[in-house]
Formats: C-alpha cells, sequence, structure tokens
C-alpha cells in the first residue's frame, strides 16, 4: 500500500470548491464581461475614482475578519478585495494603459528585485536588516519621484496607522530611540508641554502638544509591537460594550438618562466590567 505524504504542499484547502474550470482567468473574464456592452449597467458606469470607497471598505473587512480570526469570513473578503483589484485592472485595460498581466509581472518582479537575500547573493542576519535592505532599494527606485523616504506613505491613510508607518520607515533607516526608555522619557516630555499649553489656554498649542502625545504614544506601541489601530479599535469596542450595559439597565428599569446621577451609572459601568472579567476567554 501506498502512503500518502503529509508534507505534501500542494494539496487543496479544507472544504474547497474549486473545480478545474474555477480558475483565475475565469475571474479576470467574469469582469471583463460585466464591464463590455450589454453588460451589467452599474459596473459599465464606473471608474477608478468612483470605485474608491469600495477597495478601501473590502480591506477594512478583510483587517476585521482577521481581527475575528473568522476564516470563512476571511475567506470571503479576500476574494471581496481581490475582486476590487480586478475590476480597477479591467477598466485600465479598457483606457489602454495596462491590464491584470501587466499588475501581476509588476509584482513579481518588484518583489523579486526586493528580496535579494533570496533570489541573489545578498546576505542578511535577521528580518531587521530584510527592512532596513527593503527600504534602501525602494528609496533608489523611487527617488526621483519621491526625494524623502517617507513620500511613499499614502496621505490618506488614517491618521494613526499613517504616523506608525512613518514612524516605522524613519527607524528603518536608523532614525530611532536605542531604547524604548526614549519613548517613555518623550512621552513625560510632551505630557509637560501640553500641561503648559493648557494652562496657559493658548489653543493652537493645545492642539499641536496633543498631536505630539498622539505621535508618542504611537511610538510607544512601536516599540512593543502592538498595532496602534487595533488597541485603539479593542478599546473602543470595549467601551461601547460597557456603555450599551447602561442603556440595557436604565431601560430594564424603565429610567432614562436624566432621571439618575454620574454615581449611578458609573456602578453600572463597574458592574459590567466584573461580568466582562467573569466571561471566559476565547480559545479559537
Amino acid at each position: 500500500m501506498q502512503t500518502k505524504n503529509k508534507t505534501k504542499t500542494n494539496r487543496k484547502p479544507p472544504n474547497s470548491k474549486l473545480t478545474r474550470k474555477q480558475t483565475f482567468d475565469d475571474l479576470v473574464s467574469l469582469f471583463a464581461r460585466l464591464r463590455a456592452p450589454g453588460g451589467c449597467p452599474w459596473d459599465r458606469a464606473q471608474d477608478h475614482r468612483t470605485l474608491k470607497p469600495y477597495i478601501i471598505e473590502e480591506a477594512y473587512e478583510v483587517v476585521e475578519a482577521v481581527e475575528e480570526r473568522n476564516s470563512k469570513k476571511l475567506q470571503e473578503e479576500l476574494g471581496d478585495l481581490l475582486g476590487q483589484v480586478i475590476f480597477h485592472a479591467q477598466i485600465a485595460k479598457e483606457d489602454g494603459k495596462f491590464g491584470i498581466e501587466e499588475v501581476i509581472a509588476g509584482q513579481l518582479e518588484k518583489m523579486t528585485r526586493r528580496h535579494p537575500h533570496i533570489f541573489a547573493k545578498t546576505k542578511v542576519k535577521d528580518a531587521a536588516e530584510v527592512l532596513l535592505n527593503w527600504e534602501e532599494i525602494k528609496y533608489r527606485e523611487k527617488k526621483k519621484e519621491r526625494p524623502s523616504a517617507l513620500d511613499g506613505v499614502p496621505k490618506h491613510l488614517p491618521a494613526l496607522l499613517k504616523a506608525h508607518r512613518i514612524q516605522d520607515k524613519a527607524a528603518r533607516l536608523g532614525f530611532d530611540w536605542e531604547h524604548i526608555d526614549g519613548a517613555f522619557a518623550k512621552l513625560e516630555e510632551e505630557l509637560q508641554e501640553f500641561s503648559k499649553a493648557y494652562a496657559g489656554g493658548r489653543k493652537k498649542e493645545i492642539t499641536d502638544e496633543l498631536g505630539d502625545i498622539f505621535f508618542t504614544l504611537v511610538n510607544l506601541s512601536r516599540f512593543l509591537n502592538v498595532d496602534p489601530e487595533g488597541a485603539l479599535r479593542g478599546t473602543i469596542d470595549k467601551f461601547t460594550s460597557r456603555f450599551q450595559h447602561i442603556e440595557k439597565s436604565l431601560k430594564k428599569s424603565k429610567k432614562s438618562f436624566k432621571e439618575v446621577s454620574l454615581g449611578e451609572m458609573e456602578a453600572l459601568w463597574q458592574q459590567s466590567k466584573k461580568r466582562n472579567l467573569r466571561k471566559k476567554p476565547r480559545t479559537k
């Protein structure tokens, strides 16, 4: 009897519904059909600009699926995001600019070029050196159109995420605290400066110093390998859950917010915290 090779890597994923006819090319052809004369009126009316909100939305839904550790949802959302990529490529092809083939070829060439430790003879000692090489290669490639190493950070990223990316890029090039103690000291300095600005009642300085505090907190999160965007979303969810407990409790007792004191609401808030602590953590 022939034994199965357990290390085989080309097996289909569990519960896969793929058939021989369901290929990447079929998906590309589907979008071409939707855009063709006689295709879908809505799809035919779209362009790169009108599709901007959708690709952003799909990217965030991928992130949500990852955070929920929901493989089925992640599979679906990755498909939706891939659909957006193909959609944009199809529009560009109709405009005579490029197609999905050029997108794929460009990505293959770029990833090969930026991994010389895999596809050339460059030697690296760790992941940090890989990132440094990546930034240096990218800077050489883009120095004419992007004079600064920070120019590659998208302008429209959410501010928290943008701060993290800018700090990360600067750190990869060696502009960073040697130890997290430097970041803590910087936070203390910024808090003191904020207190002075607040005491002086100077609105612009208050705004500037508050921004510095946020920026420094993001820097701390980077040192701690904590995603600041994810950490803040988690806190938002936690606050929402506890506030909704207050709402439900008031509704149950047939009271409105105007009929209870801040102390009573705080008691309900603490009650919600204790309930959350009693919940068993999810293991999967």
